[in-house]
């Protein structure tokens, strides 16, 4: 919200020294966040004044453009030998006799552009005749050079040669506060007005001078079909408007440091009151509306095509205005196309309505429309507001557009009552651990408009109609809180036990931290949501629990509607991201939580009076989806780079199982891996990782058609482990193998076996056969070939036997060894000759 001190200065008695950015100092110490103070005209220098166009003469160039060459009188800004001033002006919007705005030599205008006397088609111009635009001023829609009314503001005869600067009210400082979803009376200079007069202890006068009188149906027929969604709807009808009529200067130059363009009066004074009390307006064109107004849900099939031109279908819960015709507007939101405010438009209908602040949010997302009205009606409007906005912009319309306000009007509804609250009296202190006295706590209370009734030590809190947010006890801790300030408010710590230290968690999340960005691999962060199509293009299964996607009430982007359940999707987006930028030499890797449990039970709306007892806790457990953390990475293009030492080194499987099992080293695990064929792996290389039999993830080479589904390069590998799982697995106290004295026996087996038997199923019989004497165990070689019977293939090991306590026999090792091709024989496996 952008509010112009000259008009906060209208509604609050800001002391005349009292600069802006003095004022922002002190919103800012009471909660606001004002980004920026603009100091707009302050480009403009030097002499800019009124003149009056003495006689014009039209001359045509050889390129066939016109200009005119002008005798202007600048009053005491004359040149004294002429008595006037010659420019050139390419504008053509003005006759002789016409008041203007000239910037004289010396002048600098917007863009540093700086005003000299100069020749130019033939003559030397003394000046220039300025536009809107050249001004600084804001777009003046091609209209030309601006043309000043005989008298200013107040009524006073211009003088030529006096300053036109405030004039066209140039110079300003504008406050630019980010108002904050809690403060949404904030967004109109209404309540910043408020707010800066109890910062500053400035008398405050309130522009809604007059409350919502008694329901009343003698002005244009109003039906209100839905109480909840539109407690009070306000109808006056004003008749003989001018629709040549132009809006003032200052209400132009106002809307424009707001950050609105000035289209016509008529809906320029809506804008302004909105602007002004907070309260959005609508304006119909009267003789464009079939019967009564109608304020109602949508039906089924029912379109809209709306002030911006496109067709909407609506859904049952939109709330509508409507008349015989059908939809007119989509309410608290924006305007219908077929009944907005033309050019001929000389009788009004002006509505003024509070409407549900969820139902205007929801409207407003699901039609992706997020316009000024419904910005304020989705925070929450004051319902008081209405009957005495909706008169402040028909005395506007009257005075500026000369329009009658017919006497009969119309008001549906009632304002609803506001919500009481009883509070401990030193609850703000309590809870805000901070020194503030009961005299303090009721001062800023009723500073800020809540009637306040002492009894005792509990006091009765009734909100004003603006402040919709202060419904909860803490409500009002936070009210106080920020009015005390939150910076004088002392940090206190709670003290920290000894003896605790880090989890386990945390002490095996921080090593992951350490080892693996050692190990080659770079960390990143993605966001936790995904789109349900990124299931399709990994080809994950209907049945596969990564399925089980848990959907967001309000995401985001409608694009990605769900919380992850994989890791991968967002290292693929980064991916992407990277080798689009020519970066393809990648190791990523990512830390987080997957969510999984869709189907579950709806959590309870607990309040914030007390602490929730067990049974809610738990029922607020249940309802929470399941959030394992999980590890992944994706790596692409070359592991090694080609140099003198050698040639590149590509990326393969074997490097997203070597990120597995280093994270595994770090945590005291080691891995088995087996083949096997899950999605979105390439089937025959990808790799079934487990601890003691239980699977914790998988690494290997991504399928060819998710490598094109993502943009990813051909053959990009990927592994993602259960980190919570891992930690689960992982030995208490770290895993420190001690140093035997005795020497190692070494026995070598090659074992001939069906190709379609894998070699982690091999070698898990050989351990299970080896016994404890067994120390280690590698597959040193595997072998294809004319030495192996068709359908076949050799698998060689390398066992290591040794003794805790003893020098092992040759005899012990032997029979070890046999043993463990034994149990390798129930795969059928046999010794190769």
């Amino acid at each position: 919200m952008k509010a112009p001190m000259s008009w906060l200065r209208e509604y609050v008695a800001l002391p005349e020294a009292l600069e802006a950015r003095e004022l922002a100092e002190e919103l800012i110490t009471y909660g606001h966040e004002v980004e920026q103070v603009e100091s707009a005209g302050a480009d403009v220098q030097g002499p800019v004044v009124v003149g009056r166009v003495l006689d014009l003469e039209k001359n045509q160039q050889k390129n066939g453009k016109f200009i005119n060459w002008c005798h202007v009188d600048v009053g005491e800004h004359n040149d004294p030998t002429t008595g006037n001033r010659g420019i050139i002006c390419g504008a053509h919007n003005f006759v002789a006799g016409d008041l203007v705005v000239v910037a004289l030599p010396g002048a600098v205008l917007p863009g540093d552009f700086a005003i000299a006397s100069r020749k130019t088609y033939g003559h030397i111009s003394d000046g220039m005749i300025c536009s809107s635009a050249e001004l600084g001023l804001g777009d003046d829609g091609g209209h030309g050079i601006i043309v000043l009314d005989p008298t200013d503001d107040d009524g006073n005869a211009l003088v030529v040669g006096q300053d036109a600067k405030p004039l066209l009210h140039l110079r300003e400082d504008v406050l630019d506060i980010a108002v904050t979803p809690d403060m949404g009376y904030c967004l109109s200079i209404r309540g910043l007005a408020r707010e800066a007069a109890e910062a500053t202890g400035a008398a405050f006068t309130d522009v809604i001078d007059r409350d919502v009188p008694a329901p009343s149906a003698a002005g244009f027929p109003v039906t209100v079909e839905d109480a909840d969604g539109c407690p009070v709807f306000v109808a006056l009808r004003l008749t003989g408007f001018d629709p040549t009529a132009t809006s003032p200067r200052w209400m132009q130059r106002r809307l424009a440091l707001c950050g609105m363009r000035s289209i016509s009066l008529g809906v320029d004074v809506t804008n302004y009151v909105m602007l002004e009390t907070g309260q959005p307006l609508h304006a119909y064109d009267a003789s464009t509306l079939q019967g009564g107004i109608v304020v109602r849900r949508a039906k089924a099939g029912e379109t809209l095509t709306t002030l911006d031109g496109v067709v909407r279908t609506l859904d049952p819960q939109d709330l509508l205005i409507t008349d015989d015709s059908g939809p007119i507007g989509l309410a608290g939101v924006m305007g219908g196309e077929n009944t907005e405010l033309r050019q001929t438009t000389t009788e009004i209908i002006l509505e003024s309505a509070n409407f549900n602040a969820l139902a205007m949010s929801r409207t407003a997302r699901r039609h992706g429309l997020g316009s000024e009205a419904a910005r304020r009606n989705e925070r929450g409007v004051d319902p008081n507001a209405a009957y005495a906005a909706a008169h402040r912009a028909a005395d506007l319309l009257v005075e500026y557009g000369g329009a009658t306000l017919a006497s009969a009007e119309t008001v549906v509804g009632e304002v609803p009552p506001a919500p009481v609250q009883t509070i401990d009296i030193d609850l703000p202190a309590r809870i805000l651990g901070t020194d503030v006295t009961a005299e303090a706590t009721i001062r800023y209370l009723e500073g800020g408009g809540t009637r306040v009734e002492r009894r005792g030590d509990r006091l009765t809190l009734t909100p004003p109609t603006w402040r919709p947010d202060l419904v909860d006890p803490y409500d009002y801790v936070e009210e106080v809180g920020r009015k005390v300030g939150l910076d004088t408010i002392e940090g206190v710590l709670p003290p920290a036990p000894s003896g605790r230290g880090f989890t386990a968690s945390q002490r095996a999340r921080r090593s992951l931290d350490v080892v693996l960005p050692a190990a080659g691999y770079t960390e990143v962060l993605s966001f936790p949501f995904v789109a349900v199509d990124d299931l399709d293009r990994m080809g994950i299964p209907a049945d596969d629990r990564r399925r089980d996607l848990v959907r967001l009430a309000n995401p985001l982007s409608d694009l990605q509607p769900a919380l992850r359940s994989s890791l991968l999707p967002g290292l693929f987006g980064a991916v992407a991201r990277n080798t689009s930028r020519s970066l393809d030499d990648l190791a990523l890797y990512e830390q987080g939580s997957v969510f999984r449990g869709a189907s579950r039970p709806v959590a309870p709306r607990l309040g914030v009076t007390q602490r929730p007892d067990a049974e809610q806790i738990a029922q607020l457990r249940a309802a929470l989806p399941e959030q394992p953390r999980h590890l992944a990475c994706v790596l692409t293009g070359d592991w090694r780079s080609p140099g003198w030492a050698g040639g590149a080194e590509k990326v393969s499987w074997v490097h997203a199982v070597h990120f597995a099992e280093t994270a595994a080293e770090a945590l005291g695990l080691t891995l088995k891996r087996r083949a096997v064929g899950i999605a979105p792996w390439h089937p025959g290389r990808c790799a079934e990782l487990s601890v003691d039999g239980t699977v914790v993830g998988h690494a290997g080479e991504l399928h060819p058609q998710v490598c094109e589904a993502y943009g990813l390069p051909a053959r990009t590998c990927a592994a993602e482990l259960d980190l919570d799982l891992l930690i689960e697995l992982a030995p208490a106290g770290g895993s420190v193998t001690p140093i035997s004295s005795h020497p190692v026996a070494k026995e070598d087996v090659a074992l001939v076996v069906d190709s379609d038997v894998a070699a982690a199923d091999v070698e898990a019989a050989l351990v299970r056969g080896a016994g404890d004497l067994l120390e280690s165990i590698r597959l040193f070689d595997v072998y294809e070939g004319e030495q192996i019977p068709a359908g076949k293939k050799s698998l060689a090991y390398a066992l290591r036997f040794r003794a805790a306590d003893r020098t092992l026999k040759d005899k012990e090792a032997i029979e070890a060894r046999d043993a463990a091709v034994a149990a390798a024989g129930e795969l059928g496996a046999e010794l190769r000759s």
